[in-house]
């Protein structure tokens, strides 16, 4: 499968006026990992993005891209 954009980490952040470096500690993950969240280089398991939804104040779904799955 092509490396698609499949998460909204990245936009979502910055709606909410929020850091990578800010998501990393509360996470507890390094700031590469968010990094290549935030690229779409890799994607976080569910349990990561359902933390980061919560964090953010935000619905799990406006954290995906759905139509970019094939």
């Amino acid at each position: 499968m092509a490396n698609k954009d499949i998460n909204r980490i990245k936009v979502v952040l910055a709606d909410k006026k929020k850091t990578n470096k800010w998501l990393a500690e509360q996470l507890g993950k390094d700031q590469t990992t968010i990094s290549k969240w935030c690229t779409n280089t890799s994607q976080p398991d569910l349990v990561s993005l359902i933390k980061t939804a919560k964090l953010l104040g935000v619905e799990l779904a406006d954290l995906l891209r759905v139509e970019n799955v094939e």
